[in-house]
């Protein structure tokens, strides 16, 4: 990634003005890519709005107030992303990273304890025949074969236990994260699976059925989401 960003051609995920100043921060390598992260001085002067410019901010981060995930992050321009849930200890308020229906971030009010949201994206045989499930957000984690790719697990912070696992089929509910339909909340109804290297295809409804691609699909629940998404 860049050491700059010019504002005009910053992601449009990032909740940013286009034409007020000619650059805003860029991110760092991290766990999420450009397109699916934001840095953390964004989240804490655009969003939170506890910091007026981008001094304040950095100074805010800099002392640790800042968490990610229940990790202390000081790093201004560490790139955080969907699902990841942002912690301000000294007040005691906690908010998850989501997309809204604008496919601009958006931060959805937690309550204390909050679990992490993750997606299997896939998984690989380490040394030993040890399985390990590589998660959306470029973390991986040591488990046993039971779980499938597009699985959802929830994780205890920080320490990361699986505590939930919600499984990738019909019936469950799933939060569409990119699209026409980013923000909007459905129940499986089919998982459509294309030959060649054309992706796949699942069909969801809530009052309508409408049809995504299954990369912007993250199941969140069974009967009822385990996360709060108003």
């Amino acid at each position: 990634m860049g050491r700059h960003q010019k504002r005009i051609a910053a992601p449009i995920s990032w909740p940013v003005t286009r034409k007020t100043h000619p650059w805003v921060v860029g991110a760092n390598a991290g766990p999420h890519s450009k397109e699916t992260g934001i840095p953390l001085l964004v989240v804490v002067r655009d969003m939170l709005k506890i910091a007026s410019n981008s001094r304040e901010a950095k100074k805010i981060i800099n002392e640790g107030n800042i968490l990610i995930d229940g990790v202390p992050r000081k790093d201004y321009k560490y790139i955080t992303g969907l699902f990841d849930v942002v912690s301000l200890p000294v007040i005691n308020e906690h908010y998850r990273l989501l997309l809204d229906a604008n496919n601009k971030f958006k931060l959805f009010k937690e309550e204390p304890g909050a679990t992490k949201l993750c997606r299997i994206d896939d998984k690989t045989v380490v040394r030993k025949g040890a399985i390990q499930l590589n998660l959306h957000d470029g973390s991986n984690l040591l488990a046993s074969n039971y779980y499938k790719t597009f699985d959802t697990i929830m994780l205890s912070l920080p320490d990361r236990k699986i505590t939930k696992h919600i499984s990738y089929k019909p019936g469950n509910l799933a939060l569409v994260v990119g699209g026409e339909h980013s923000g909007e909340i459905g129940k499986i109804k089919q998982i459509r699976k294309v030959r060649g290297s054309v992706t796949n295809m699942v069909v969801l409804s809530n009052e309508s059925e409408f049809e995504t691609v299954e990369d912007y699909v993250y199941v969140i629940g069974e009967t009822a989401p385990e996360i709060k998404v108003v």
